[in-house]
């Protein structure tokens, strides 16, 4: 096992920071390049561990940039009011483009990044690339490709540790996304793979890919669909395994509401009625998965491949907010029948290869303040219900069920 001082971390984080800037920065002249700003604002988050943490943010950029120039910046720094074993939390990255493989709306860049909170600490290093023609930002490709180390170093913030180990990984990631039209309308294309190479943990390989269509019907009709399909080989660690009704325990460190236990009240999420989204993604069957780590074990598979279908339908509240001035921009309300259907692929013997299916009724709502590439930025809540399940359980198949869900099951 490496253990990795914090103090030796941040020195080595920042002579990174210096050689990248060496690198990839070449000398500007201009008036507005020797200008550098920081935009500082203060943060108050809350979780069961650190109680309410107060801190604050800085982002840094060339004066005028609006964000996508060279030395970007974004920093937050925090201490827990409980002072729990670790009061004092961080997280820190920092982008700098590399000119010569960059263009107007397609930039390559290099990214530092570093956090240490909420009992997990990850520090990497990734190459980004983007290709977009001319200013049309809905269709673009994108690659990542990079490196990183992970630990879980306090399980106390978690609600279901079963759902993690605690020695270090050293993971190599590569990811691409892929949006554009075709004769039917939008598609997303998403493929990624994450390898880990070293350390107490025997090597493993996972990978994720998955296509979602947008097919105007009609006017007042629109179908969304999705098929998803994730692999692991049986030595990857359970943060990265799959869940049919739930996303990867890795995955909920990607929000703050779902990061660290307490920010949604414990009771809100063993109840089985919030869904955290991602992954298979089968709604109807939440309340079966979250039984079962309620209980202490986990609904864990090495693969799962699911098909998520949307049938949007007219909505005579969201035409009312449409017709708002500028709010109607940014606001949403989806009303949608669903269907999901989803299977492992088998690969150990400990996996059913039954199939799984709901349907139902769900609403979506959807403030977004699309950030300067154009991707959606903002809340995205569900209600859905999942009126029919194939495998119910205990109880039948035709039964009222309800599940709030944090973010959209399919993200066209």
């Amino acid at each position: 096992m490496v253990n990795l001082n914090i103090r030796a971390f941040s020195a080595t984080l920042f002579s990174i920071i210096f050689a990248v800037l060496s690198i990839c920065g070449s000398p500007q002249k201009s008036k507005a390049q020797s200008s550098y700003e920081l935009l500082p604002a203060p943060d108050l988050w809350y979780n069961s561990i650190d109680g309410i943490r107060i801190g604050g943010r800085l982002r840094g950029q060339q004066a005028g940039s609006f964000g996508d120039g060279p030395h970007r910046l974004n920093l937050g720094f925090w201490v827990g009011t409980k002072l729990p074993e670790n009061p004092v939390s961080y997280y820190i990255s920092f982008t700098e483009p590399i000119r010569a493989i960059s263009d107007f709306g397609s930039e390559a860049n290099i990214q530092v990044a570093s956090q240490f909170r909420t009992g997990l600490q990850r520090h990497g290093l990734t190459f980004n690339k983007r290709w977009q023609n001319g200013f049309n930002e809905d269709n673009y490709k994108e690659l990542s490709a990079g490196f990183r180390a992970e630990h879980r170093f306090d399980t106390d913030y978690l609600l279901y540790p079963q759902l993690w180990q605690t020695d270090w990984l050293y993971l190599t990631t590569i990811d691409f996304v892929m949006t554009a039209d075709n004769s039917l309308g939008r598609y997303i294309i998403s493929i990624g793979a994450d390898a880990n190479l070293g350390g107490n943990i025997d090597s493993f390989l996972r990978g994720e890919a998955s296509f979602e269509q947008k097919v105007h019907l009609s006017s007042s009709f629109t179908l969304f669909s999705k098929l998803y399909s994730g692999f692991a080989s049986e030595a990857t660690t359970p943060e990265y395994l799959f869940m049919p009704g739930l996303k990867t325990a890795v995955g909920w460190m990607d929000k703050g509401l779902t990061r660290a236990r307490g920010t949604i009240p414990p009771s809100w999420l063993e109840s089985g009625n919030i869904q955290v989204t991602g992954a298979g993604n089968l709604r109807g069957y939440l309340q079966q998965n979250i039984d079962q780590l309620n209980r202490g074990s986990a609904p864990l598979l090495t693969s799962f491949s699911t098909l998520n279908l949307e049938l949007d339908y007219p909505n005579p509240l969201d035409k009312a907010i449409d017709n708002i001035s500028i709010v109607g921009n940014f606001l949403d309300l989806r009303s949608y029948a669903f269907f999901d259907v989803g299977t492992s692929l088998g690969f150990t013997d400990f996996e059913e290869d039954r199939l799984l299916s709901d349907a139902g009724l769900g609403f979506m709502f959807t403030l977004n303040i699309p950030d300067y590439l154009g991707k959606p930025r903002g809340l995205m809540i569900r209600y859905d219900i999942p009126l029919w399940l194939s495998n119910p359980g205990i109880g039948k198949s035709f039964k009222f069920r309800s599940v709030v869900g944090i973010g959209a099951v399919i993200s066209l």
